[in-house]
């Protein structure tokens, strides 16, 4: 919906291109439902789970006003598809109806986003987003409503906020998260030029060894494009950050674990299906 990216926001500075391209200029997709339910009715398409979204965020502020996602989840429901979703905003809540709908019929996993449970940290880091206690209010409103849910820890920046893993993971799980993932941040594209105006301004005493210690996880560089690594990095740092994310969720995840996804209620003419 928008050119944000799928790591944290930092606030962005005015003095770069980069900057302003990265916050002012957006790009939205009104045909999305209707493009979604045009493959859905493919005769070659094979039901599979599909992810809301991966490089944006589909719950952010311009989703308010435009309804984008709400509409492709009434696309899932008629057809009875699975979907998955990963969002930091409470906006989330607003669709509850929709899925309350799929996940009776395990159509639906949610996860979200909690980068740092330091508010000031987070006010830097990802201005306008929802707090991280509205965040576990969140996991904990879709547990009741018997949505699965839980929490990607993400991204996890080496020498600003690895070290909250564990207490990320424990607040989750103690709102009823389900499961737990997690991302090292990589500064792929402009986000580099965007990330490191950032870092500097806000955090020059540690920019350094902040830098430093993302390239070590990423073979020397800051940015990492190959599918699997560029998730959890490679090295003996990346590796730590591993450690430390597996065993809280050993700790605080034991015996929980995602329904699986239901591809036997997918109805490929929507609401009457066609198929004998």
């Amino acid at each position: 919906m928008s050119t944000a990216a799928s790591t944290a926001t930092p606030a962005i500075p005015t003095n770069t291109t980069a900057g302003l391209d990265f916050e002012t200029k957006l790009i939205a997709k009104p045909d999305a439902p209707h493009l979604l339910e045009k493959k859905l009715l493919s005769k070659s398409w094979k039901v599979a789970p599909i992810s809301l979204s991966g490089n944006t965020d589909c719950y952010q502020p311009l989703e308010k006003e435009m309804g984008i996602t709400r509409e492709l989840l009434k696309v899932f429901a008629r057809y009875r598809h699975p979907v998955g979703m990963i969002t930091k905003n409470s906006l989330i809540l607003r669709d509850l109806d929709l899925l309350q709908d799929l996940a009776q019929d395990r159509l639906v996993q949610v996860f979200i986003s909690i980068t740092t449970l330091d508010e000031k940290l987070r006010r830097k880091l990802e201005p306008r987003t929802a707090s991280a206690m509205k965040r576990l209010k969140t996991i904990e409103a879709l547990t009741k409503a018997g949505v699965p849910v839980g929490v990607m820890n993400a991204p996890i920046i080496p020498g600003l906020n690895n070290q909250e893993t564990p207490a990320i993971l424990k607040a989750a799980a103690d709102h009823g998260a389900l499961a737990a993932g997690m991302t090292v941040v990589r500064l792929n594209g402009k986000l580099e030029e965007i990330f490191t105006d950032w870092l500097e301004k806000n955090f020059p005493d540690r920019f350094q060894k902040i830098m430093r210690q993302i390239a070590e996880v990423h073979g020397g560089q800051v940015n990492d494009s190959e599918f699997g690594r560029r998730m959890k990095g490679a090295g003996a740092l990346a590796e730590s950050i591993q450690t430390l994310f597996r065993f809280a969720r050993k700790t605080y995840f034991a015996g929980r674990t995602m329904p699986a996804y239901d591809l036997e209620k997918f109805r490929r003419g929507g609401n009457l299906s066609f198929d004998f």
